[in-house]
């Protein structure tokens, strides 16, 4: 169902940042206001929301039930057919809304393509406010933490059920399939992203896709997954050795640990993201790996499992109690090795609050 409290704080938002209204594909900012999950696909779905506090649904006739039960009785839906085509129902929206010449915020979850169409009737002037939909759920409230920390609990359950699985002659994609299993099995309701397992060379890539390398003696392998609980993510990165590490390989996984550590250290309110990126990365670069920490520090997380703030140089947003993010800083030698530990935190007063808490202890399996 609508929240009416989640509306009323973007309807402030788009006060706030001088626009008339928003348009809202499907994606998690419908799904934290609605409930509606955030699938999608060629047919235009779209949530309108005023400044006035009026708001409206397009809606496929394919989706309209699921979307009236959610939305309730009072919503004003324009359903369209796969036969008749959307622009019946722009045209008709525009008739009783008189959108043109508003200035109008886009999500990420509407269609250029779509959006050209739409402009061909509802000639307003869209404009990217992406901090509006970054603002809107930004801060995460009891209830969500108390569902990221469940998520991270399972995340943790799973690592000490894989590390069991890990062994010569193991292909990554076996160990991926067995990690998907587990996190539903101890209560996740589907998988945050896709795992990653990451052996050997492979590991120096930081989001690795493939899966068809078998796992020799004396590789490391990082993992790195998570699930959902009630729609919210977790997202957990551990490096486990296969035999004895080399003398450099345990180096690098030490300085990569305390980065992780004293970045965590760093979190309070009132610091800015920036800062917390440099604490890890002084770290780093001062032992002498600087060019190859290529990643940001660390992301938010929430509904998506990529939202704001970003923990990164150069992002001077100031942090506040409720925001969430992950802290991952690692080193990634090409054609070598890489590794990162990551864990996710929520900023809480003077500390930080960990939601995975998983042995960060070198692990030789």
């Amino acid at each position: 169902m609508l929240s009416k409290t989640k509306l009323n704080h973007l309807i402030g938002l788009l006060k706030n940042y001088g626009v008339d209204g928003c348009l809202m594909g499907p994606g998690h900012d419908v799904e934290y206001l609605a409930g509606i999950k955030p699938f999608a696909d060629e047919r235009f779905r779209g949530f309108f929301l005023l400044s006035d506090g009026r708001w409206f649904f397009i809606c496929p006739e394919l989706y309209y039930e699921e979307v009236r039960e959610a939305l309730g009785e009072e919503a004003h839906i324009y359903k369209w057919s796969d036969g008749g085509g959307v622009m019946g129902a722009f045209e008709r929206a525009e008739l009783d809304y008189v959108l043109s010449e508003k200035v109008i915020a886009v999500n990420d979850g509407i269609r250029a393509i779509d959006l050209i169409d739409m402009r061909s009737l509802i000639k307003a002037e869209y404009v990217n406010k992406a901090i509006i939909f970054e603002e809107l759920r930004l801060r995460k409230d009891d209830a969500e933490a108390g569902y990221m920390t469940k998520a991270g609990e399972i995340a943790d359950k799973a690592f000490e059920e894989i590390i069991k699985f890990i062994k010569p002659g193991a292909s990554e994609r076996e160990i991926a399939n067995k990690i998907k299993e587990l996190l539903i099995e101890l209560g996740g309701e589907e998988l945050s992203f896709d795992p990653i397992v990451a052996s050997g060379p492979n590991s120096s890539k930081p989001h690795y896709n493939g899966d068809r390398r078998i796992i020799e003696e004396r590789d490391l392998v990082v993992l790195d997954f998570g699930c959902r609980y009630k729609g919210y993510c977790s997202d957990t990165s551990r490096t486990v050795f296969v035999g004895e590490p080399t003398e450099e390989q345990k180096k690098v996984y030490e300085i990569c640990l305390r980065a992780t550590t004293e970045a965590k250290k760093a979190v309070r309110e009132g610091i800015t993201a920036e800062e917390v990126d440099k604490v890890a990365r002084d770290i780093i670069t001062k032992e002498g790996y600087g060019q190859y920490f290529i990643n940001r520090t660390g992301h938010g997380i929430g509904l998506a499992v990529h939202e704001a703030p970003y923990i990164k140089g150069g992002n001077k947003q100031i942090l506040k109690t409720g925001m969430c993010f992950s802290i991952e800083p690692g080193i990634y030698i090409p054609g070598k090795f890489g590794m990162r530990i990551e864990d996710i935190v929520m900023v809480d007063g003077d500390s930080a609050r960990v939601f995975n808490n998983s042995n960060r202890n070198m692990i030789i399996v």
